[in-house]
């Protein structure tokens, strides 16, 4: 990993722009136990707050593949905000201020080994039922393809 000359800019933008400059990094967008539902007996929040958030992480996942899920996830739930979803979204802001200077790397000198990757959680979501699956494939230690669906 290395870092990228554009998308640190444009990250450390929207983590002022938010208020998020001091808080403590996070090293995953979302933790692997939270659960995100409509969440009926929570506190409201301000929509417009959570939709310029929203709106700001969704130009990001163009040149960040790694918050795409998290992101349209959070997107999903803009009819009935809750504090709960707030939180969702400012953990995910805490990952990239402690990815600013990550990056992908794809060194000339590799070998062509190819590898892939794939995941299921077989109808995890407690709101649908419906399954994610995930693929990853490299050719030697570079990313090549990567596909996430629902």
């Amino acid at each position: 990993m290395t870092s990228s000359s554009t998308k640190p800019n444009t990250q450390k933008e929207l983590i002022k722009r938010f208020g998020m400059e001091n808080s403590k990094p996070s090293r995953t967008p979302m933790s692997t136990n939270t659960k995100l539902d409509n969440d009926e007996k929570g506190k409201p929040i301000d929509e417009k707050l959570y939709r310029s958030m929203i709106g700001s992480l969704l130009y990001l996942t163009a040149s960040g593949l790694n918050i795409m899920f998290y992101v349209c996830l959070c997107a999903s739930f803009q009819l009935c905000l809750k504090e709960s979803h707030l939180h969702t979204i400012k953990c995910i802001l805490r990952y990239l201020n402690g990815s600013l200077h990550l990056g992908l790397w794809y060194p000339r000198n590799t070998s062509f080994s190819f590898c892939s990757y794939s995941n299921a959680d077989f109808a995890e979501s407690i709101l649908d039922r419906k399954s994610n699956l995930g693929t990853c494939k490299l050719l030697g230690q570079s990313l090549v393809s990567w596909y996430s669906k629902k």
